[in-house]
């Protein structure tokens, strides 16, 4: 097997859940941690990713987030199999945090496909479903923190949308790279005039309600199964506006035209969404910069100024 092989330690935690494993096969698709198609003894197939650095718990987060997206249901979920964070429940571990045994999330095993015009409607049609809105009066966040990739994602549970955008996703990342000091403290006064002018600019929300969101949605964590099957995967799981998840998949990998037709049927858009969509975009862009430097920096800059124009 190319690459890290799979830990030992964490080879044995599979086989008590799955059974014998006879083979190991990295596989790509990841940016963050290693990843890999089990064979097992019983001719069964499994994907695994595993950590065995800080916010190794985040898993247990991620597992929990893809239950709850089954069994919301309207679009199809791996299975999840196993995960060595899943026992912490709403609890589990921040930022800094280790394992010292290492950690690991194990999925059922989804074999790939071709996107074809076919599968790109039907992922348009069943996210559509997925987004639904939720009872009249469901607040927006989470019953526990969440995670973002390897970044902290911090939720809890506010009625108020727009306030929850700012304090819960805005701020939080836009803090984070200012004391990286990537983002120039010329932008301090932007920011402050979005945090007065965002209920205006989100305004419209209402209409829709809160729907139960992937929260990391871009073409990176949608999988095209064989039959033509869409999947979604690497979740960052909460209650909020629809538009958030199609603002980051227009932002990286756009389906394109099919897709938005093909949820249109089932979802229209409301007015104003053309608006609304700089300001959900510009959450990623902040998270992206502090993920992989100031090269996103002038980028996300743009997007906060298009929002206040």
């Amino acid at each position: 097997m190319r690459g890290r092989p799979l830990p030992e330690r964490i080879r044995r935690a599979v086989e008590s859940n799955l059974g014998s494993v006879t083979g190991v096969h990295r596989v790509g698709g990841g940016c963050i941690d290693p990843a890999a198609r089990i064979e097992l003894a019983d001719g069964g197939r499994a994907f695994i990713k595993w950590s065995e650095g800080a916010g190794a718990h985040r898993y247990g987060v991620e597992a929990r987030g893809l239950r709850a997206l089954s069994e919301r249901g309207g679009i199809s979920i791996p299975r999840v199999l196993g995960c060595s964070g899943d026992a912490e429940g709403p609890t589990g571990d921040r930022e800094g945090s280790s394992n010292a045994d290492g950690a690991w999330l194990l999925l059922e095993w989804i074999e790939p496909g071709p996107v074809t015009d076919r599968s790109t409607r039907r992922l348009g049609k069943e996210l559509a479903h997925l987004h639904r809105s939720l009872p009249a009066g469901t607040p927006a966040g989470w019953d526990e923190e969440g995670w973002i990739a390897t970044l902290p994602q911090p939720n809890g549970v506010e009625a108020d949308w727009p306030g929850f955008w700012f304090r819960r996703r805005l701020l939080p990342q836009w803090e984070r790279a200012r004391r990286a000091h990537t983002l120039p403290p010329s932008a301090e006064g932007d920011l402050q005039a979005l945090e007065a002018a965002l209920p205006d600019i989100l305004d419209g929300w209402q209409a829709d309600g809160i729907s139960l969101l992937h929260g990391d949605l871009w073409a990176g964590n949608v999988l095209t199964a064989a039959d033509g099957t869409p999947y979604l995967v690497d979740p960052a799981v909460y209650r909020g506006h629809r538009e958030v998840d199609l603002a980051m998949l227009d932002l990286f990998g756009s389906p394109g035209p099919l897709f938005r037709e093909a949820y249109g049927e089932v979802h229209p858009l409301r007015p104003g969404h053309e608006r609304r969509r700089a300001a959900y975009q510009l959450y990623p862009l902040l998270v992206h910069v502090n993920l992989f430097g100031g090269g996103y920096r002038a980028q996300a800059l743009r997007c906060l100024r298009s929002i206040l124009d």
